[in-house]
């Protein structure tokens, strides 16, 4: 797809439409378990309310943050607006001024074994950073995919500012594809991690694996107050290739996820529920009809999608986009849909990675053309910030 770079996008025209939120969804596993919302996530009743944001949404670029970027895949945002990008291939994470866009290298993290959809994937920064300044990293090794914590010194000497690594969390499974990676911290404080089946579809409905799954865990890598089961980190089950995690202003988890052949995903996350996963694609129909499985908010086809990180900013979800080469816009009024997905940028940018929101309601976008997938032009690639509406 001709690839025009251009600063501001009009919106085509979108459809209302009444969408539900979900099937009847299995029960959470392990029985007696249950806590309150807080202890859940912080998550809201599904059936809570917001403000249900506009039909139709607007996208604007307003500049270029940084460009030169090689394989971009996790951003977290410090105290103060900069960001941290992770590089899937090379390993190493970089620190980018949300002013002027200077890029200062931090260091590798030891032992990333790039390869495939596996490197150097997600990262976040504590929920007490300001007090302890640690950054967690979800990572392929030559063996797994697991997370560990550094602290960050930023008056080290530039590409030494990463102490020795914690390992808080190992034994996610790893593969050529499927690797999963996105981590965030919840509204709880407590530390989520989207995982894959690495193309071994019966991981996803094996409770006993961390494959396929959404984890949920302390910063210190243990099961979490309030999960299904009380000794393990899995916080729900039955997915393919989880790669968005984000919560919406009532607390609620949402989170995107690579279909195969025919429906890609953006669901609303709750404990213990069954996703599906390889037993339904998008949304149950015939014989899984009333199965207990949880269906999709919305779907997409792949050659529309193929989704990657999401953000929640001005009543939306924002979901990237890398096949698709598009922004996705999915206005919500509480666990609903108010219209159709809205697309900006489409073919714009190319593929795009990562979309993060800052604290004045902008978004950060990743673009993703460098990963081997990609056709990088120059500049690639690139961190843009966007005004949305």
């Amino acid at each position: 797809m001709q690839r025009r770079f251009r600063t501001t996008v009009l919106a085509a025209a979108s459809l209302l439409l009444a969408a539900g939120c979900s099937s009847g969804g299995a029960q959470p596993w392990g029985g007696g378990n249950a806590t309150p919302a807080e202890n859940r996530g912080g998550a809201a009743s599904p059936s809570a309310s917001s403000t249900a944001a506009p039909a139709k949404g607007s996208v604007q670029v307003t500049g270029t943050l940084a460009t030169g970027l090689k394989s971009p895949w996790g951003v977290a945002v410090l105290p103060g607006g900069d960001l941290l990008v992770s590089s899937r291939d090379t390993g190493k994470i970089f620190r980018v001024a949300a002013h002027g866009g200077k890029i200062t290298e931090l260091g590798s993290v030891p032992g990333v074994e790039p390869g495939g959809e596996g490197g150097l994937l997600g990262i976040a920064v504590s929920s007490t950073f300001g007090a302890d300044h640690q950054v967690y990293a979800y990572f392929t090794t030559a063996s797994d995919n697991r997370i560990a914590r550094m602290i960050y010194d930023e008056k080290r000497p530039r590409g030494n500012q990463l102490g020795a690594p914690d390992t808080i969390f190992k034994g996610i499974p790893k593969g050529q594809i499927h690797n999963g990676g996105r981590i965030a911290f919840g509204p709880d404080k407590m530390l989520y991690a989207g995982t894959g089946e690495t193309g071994d579809t019966g991981l996803a409905q094996d409770k006993k694996s961390l494959g396929g799954k959404i984890l949920r865990m302390t910063p210190d890598g243990r099961p979490a107050h309030g999960n299904p089961e009380a000794d393990s980190v899995v916080y729900d089950y039955g997915h393919r290739n989880v790669q968005g995690l984000a919560w919406d202003d009532d607390k609620r988890l949402w989170a995107s996820e690579f279909g195969q052949n025919t429906w890609d995903e953006l669901n609303l996350i709750e404990p213990g529920k069954n996703y599906g996963w390889p037993e339904v694609e998008g949304k149950a129909k015939g014989r899984n009809a009333g199965s207990g499985f949880t269906d999709p908010v919305e779907v997409w086809k792949t050659a529309d999608a193929s989704p990657s990180g999401i953000a929640y900013a001005k009543g939306s979800i924002w979901m990237a986009s890398l096949r698709g080469e598009r922004l996705w816009r999915i206005p919500l009024n509480g666990t609903k849909p108010v219209a159709a997905p809205q697309a900006f940028l489409q073919g714009t940018y190319g593929r795009l990675r990562t979309v993060v929101a800052a604290d004045d309601g902008a978004l950060w976008l990743v673009t993703s053309n460098t990963d081997g997938r990609g056709t990088p032009h120059k500049g690639d690639d690139r961190i843009l910030r966007l005004k949305v509406s």
